[in-house]
């Protein structure tokens, strides 16, 4: 998290540099209201002697949250924020029944039981900026987000990590005073966890998000 908040103040100071926001800008603090849906494909690859299976499954999920945000906006409406999200967005959650499964040695493994699992995306942050088109308020929309992958298992002896990814969000959107409501499209990077504890078993999974969000500055 720390590397990601230094990664962040770069980038913000860069943007800052290059879109040349002067000190004129004018600073706005707010809340945005949110609403899309999440798509993840994810693959779960065994690593026993045993079983060697690959599990594929695909998850689309609706969410709702807020963010928190702070921005400048200059007079030409060219702006720079920083976005928080402080509520979490479920990934998928499933589970699934295992029975023993026989040896080369004759006996069976211990891989009897319900497992179950689920992940979540938290502390969202995202650097953006609105770059004007046009007249009348409208606005293209360039995004880079971070965030941690956090997971939450029932498993044989072992257990999944987190991980903190990056990804990038385009979009469109219309300034009206200080509301704003926009459509946007997040692309977030591989997800690779693997399990310890117990069976060396991994995951890769894929997410993306067509987010639409209100918001107002004060």
């Amino acid at each position: 998290l720390r590397e990601n908040m230094r990664k962040i103040v770069l980038l913000l100071s860069t943007l800052l540099f290059l879109t040349g926001v002067s000190a004129k800008a004018e600073v706005q603090f707010g809340f945005g209201l949110m609403t899309g849906q999440v798509s993840t494909s994810g693959t779960e690859t065994e690593g026993t002697a045993a079983d060697t299976s690959v599990r594929n499954k695909s998850f689309d999920e609706l969410f709702f949250g807020a963010d928190l945000f702070a921005e400048f906006v200059a007079d030409n409406g060219m702006t720079v924020g920083l976005a928080y999200v402080p509520v979490d967005f479920e990934l998928g959650s499933g589970s699934r029944t295992d029975t023993a499964v026989a040896t080369s040695a004759g006996g069976a493994e211990n891989n009897t039981g319900t497992r179950t699992a689920s992940a979540d995306v938290t502390d969202l942050t995202t650097l953006y900026t609105n770059i004007p088109m046009g007249s009348n308020g409208w606005y293209g929309l360039l995004g880079y987000h971070f965030a941690t992958i956090t997971t939450d298992e029932t498993l044989n002896a072992s257990s999944y990590g987190n991980e903190d990814i990056t990804g990038y969000q385009v979009g469109i959107g219309q300034r009206i005073d200080k509301f704003k409501y926009e459509l946007s499209y997040s692309d977030f990077e591989d997800i690779s966890l693997s399990s310890s504890g117990g069976n060396t078993n991994s995951i890769t999974a894929d997410a993306d998000a067509v987010t639409f969000r209100l918001s107002i500055g004060f």
